[in-house]
C-alpha cells in the first residue's frame, strides 16, 4: 500500500488497513515532502535504527542503508522526541565509518568513485601519500588519503583514508566539510591543530585538499 502524503489522516487509512490484512500480509510505504511524519492517530509502530533507509546528506540526496549504531542512536532519539510530543527530524547521513584489520586503519565518507559514477557526476580525484606524524618523529607511520570533489565547484564529495595508528579519525574532519558543503578550496587553509607527535607541519587532510584543489583549479581554466 503507498500512502502519499503522511498526514494522520493518510497514515490512520493505512494503519486500518494493515489491521484487517495482517502486518505480515501489508506493507505501508510513505511519501511524505517533508522530513517528519504524523503518527498521531494511526497506531502504526515507529521503526528507527541502522535498517532505516537514511537521506544522503548534501550529495547524492538518494536513500541509502548502512547498519551502524551511530545512525540507529540519532534515529532512535529523533523518535523518542516525538514520541514525547516535541518535534524533531533526521537530516541524513554520509556514511562516515571507520575500522581496523589488525595493524590496518581505514576510513571512508560521503561518496565512492564507483558511487559517482553510478550517478553521473563528474569529478575529480587526488591520492597523497604523508606520514601520521612528523616524519622525524618516532612512530611516524604511513597513511594514504584519497578525496573527491565535483569537478568545477570543487565541492567535497568523499574521501577514504588507508595507513597506520592515527590514521582513520582523520576522516572526521573531511565529513565535517561534507555535512556544512564545503569546497576543497576552502578547505585548503583549515587550522587544524600541530604537534610533532600527532602529525606532519601539513597533515596529510591539507595535503590532500590542496592537490585536489589545485587540480580542479587547472582543469577549470582548461575549460575556458
Amino acid at each position: 500500500m503507498v500512502v502519499v502524503g503522511g498526514d494522520a489522516a493518510g497514515m490512520s487509512a493505512a494503519s486500518q488497513a494493515r489491521r484487517r490484512r495482517g502486518a505480515d500480509d501489508l506493507e505501508i510505504v510513505a511519501f511524505e515532502r517533508g522530513g517528519h511524519t504524523s503518527y498521531s492517530a494511526c497506531g502504526l509502530p515507529y521503526y528507527a535504527g541502522d535498517v532505516v533507509k537514511d537521506w544522503r546528506r548534501l550529495v547524492s540526496s538518494r536513500p541509502v542503508n548502512y547498519h551502524l549504531g551511530t545512525i540507529a542512536n540519532k534515529q532512535g532519539r529523533v523518535c523518542g522526541i516525538n514520541i514525547g510530543g516535541g518535534y524533531a527530524t533526521f537530516p541524513g547521513v554520509l556514511g562516515t565509518a571507520v575500522s581496523k584489520i589488525c595493524n590496518v586503519e581505514v576510513a571512508r565518507t560521503g561518496l565512492s568513485e564507483a558511487e559517482l559514477g553510478r550517478l553521473g557526476l563528474g569529478w575529480e580525484s587526488a591520492t597523497v601519500d604523508s606520514t601520521t606524524r612528523a616524519a622525524y618523529f618516532p612512530g611516524a607511520a604511513p597513511i594514504r588519503t584519497k578525496v573527491l570533489a565535483e569537478r568545477r565547484s570543487g565541492r567535497l564529495l568523499g574521501a577514504q583514508i588507508v595507513g597506520r595508528e592515527g590514521a582513520a579519525k582523520r576522516i572526521d574532519v573531511f565529513a565535517t566539510a561534507i555535512w556544512n558543503g564545503m569546497a576543497v578550496d576552502e578547505m585548503v587553509n583549515l587550522d587544524l591543530s600541530y604537534a610533532p607527535p600527532f602529525s606532519p607541519v601539513w597533515d596529510p587532510v591539507l595535503i590532500a585538499v590542496r592537490k585536489l584543489s589545485e587540480q580542479v583549479e587547472r582543469n577549470l581554466q582548461d575549460c575556458l
